[in-house]
């Protein structure tokens, strides 16, 4: 909805207009639009990156919108698939994951049916925290939580080592954590913002 200005430059309650055409601004900046991201749905990622708690009036007075709208763009966010869920962050130490491991595997095949099926045991394990499938060598990485080196050395010959079409692993441990858990980087996309 455009609002046009009038010919003569000067109306009767000027306030009234200026009033209107600020909620004009609000109701189009809170209205979910197309695929491409502005700077208040960056700013709400950015916002429950930081903390997916806020409530609803805590985030609409950061990102400078309205409840309502606020809240109309959290939905598409999610229906867009821009958040795909929320989570608590856990520290591992705090509940006795002392170990972190990075584990690329080896393939004996590379089909696509041996690949997938190897992609589809690797799901199902929950020690298995991440999986990345990978250039170079070996195929898949492997993020590993265990209690201790003991566990992590049965779980290795037990369980990867059984997986279907596994030929080797090659282990790193996580020596101690630089940064973790971390935000995605959106400052790519305020270039593209309107």
């Amino acid at each position: 909805m455009a609002l046009k200005k009038p010919a003569s430059g000067k109306t009767r309650g000027s306030s009234r207009a200026g009033a209107a055409n600020a909620a004009v601004a609000e109701t189009s900046a809170g209205e979910p639009h197309g695929s491409e991201l502005d700077r208040y749905d960056i700013a709400l990622l950015h916002e429950l990156q930081r903390d997916a708690r806020l409530t609803n009036t805590e985030l609409s007075a950061r990102i400078g919108l309205s409840a309502a709208p606020t809240w109309r763009r959290v939905k598409w966010l999610e229906e867009q698939g821009f958040i795909t869920g929320y989570r608590a962050e856990i520290d591992r130490r705090k509940i006795g994951l002392g170990v972190l491991a990075f584990v690329r595997v080896d393939a004996d095949r590379n089909t696509a049916a041996a690949t997938r099926q190897l992609e589809d045991a690797i799901r199902r394990i929950p020690e298995v925290t991440a999986c990345h499938y990978i250039s170079g060598s070996g195929t898949f990485e492997l993020e590993v939580m265990a209690t201790d080196l003991d566990a992590f050395s049965k779980f290795a010959q037990g369980t990867l080592l059984n997986l279907p079409h596994v030929k080797d692993l090659h282990t790193s441990f996580s020596l101690g954590e630089v940064k973790a858990g971390g935000a995605l980087p959106l400052g790519h996309l305020r270039g593209g913002a309107r």
